[in-house]
């Protein structure tokens, strides 16, 4: 599963599973290299292992050195001074922040794209998502958590392209990659949350609330819904790092959150 949103994150292409047979050695550099990372491989601070790793990923150091430049353009890694990387450290606050930033930047988008109007394509595909979340919490004893997952990154990457702006859903794409900042950040951990399906039911009320005030043309409302449930994912994370931080290392990315 974290390797499965890592994927969603990577490709935008929420909603489907890119097929490895169709991916390009950068791409599985990319992804491969990502999802150790976030899934604990390495700790926090560790030097990265090129030769051990591009082995481990069946593939050669070209594409491997390649998917290194970018993860630390996302900040994943960081370059050191004598050569190599180390896999980068982050503290509560740098993951809280990223959390704000993304809310702020997904309210303006929303703030926008009820200012500016919303294709009717887009909206279609906004909807279309939030039937099939509905669907997939139908049954309160059989919760179809796939469904779930691949249409919550579906309307939130409709969200992102909602008001037009290429700047506005590449920044918000930019923060998503981050540790713990994605809207599918804690989607994989729902043994380990309380009332998890209540958070997931209260988290689709605010989607359907964030779309009517952007069709109502509310650019202010739709902004403060916005931000407000970017939160949702402050609340697990806080959760998760205060009450079970013993849990870190069954939680993806959580591993490389400093405990001080």
């Amino acid at each position: 599963m974290a390797f499965y949103i890592t994927c969603l994150r990577a490709r935008r292409l929420e909603g489907m599973q890119m097929p490895k047979g169709n991916m390009s050695q950068l791409d599985k550099a990319i992804l491969g290299l990502r999802s150790l990372i976030l899934g604990g491989a390495f700790s926090g601070g560790q030097r990265l292992p090129e030769v051990a790793v591009a082995k481990q990923l069946g593939l050669s150091r070209t594409p491997l050195r390649q998917a290194m430049d970018r993860l630390i353009s996302e900040g994943l890694l960081e370059r050191i001074t004598t050569g190599g990387c180390r896999v980068a450290t982050f503290s509560k606050d740098d993951i809280a922040d990223a959390i704000e930033i993304r809310g702020v930047i997904e309210g303006t988008a929303a703030r926008l794209a009820a200012e500016r109007g919303v294709a009717l394509d887009l909206l279609d595909e906004a909807y279309a998502a939030l039937e099939a979340i509905d669907d997939a919490l139908t049954d309160p004893k059989d919760l179809d958590f796939d469904l779930y997952v691949k249409q919550n990154a579906l309307f939130h990457d409709v969200l992102a392209r909602s008001c037009q702006s290429t700047l506005i859903a590449r920044e918000i794409e930019r923060m998503s990659l981050l540790p713990l900042a994605s809207p599918s950040a804690f989607l994989s951990d729902q043994a380990l949350i309380p009332d998890f399906q209540d958070s997931l039911r209260y988290a689709q009320r605010q989607h359907r609330a964030i779309i009517e005030a952007i069709v109502n043309r509310e650019g202010a409302r739709a902004e403060a819904l916005t931000r407000e449930h970017a939160r949702l994912a402050l609340i697990n994370f806080n959760y998760l790092t205060e009450a079970q931080p013993k849990l870190s290392k069954d939680v993806p990315g959580l591993s490389l959150v400093a405990s001080s």
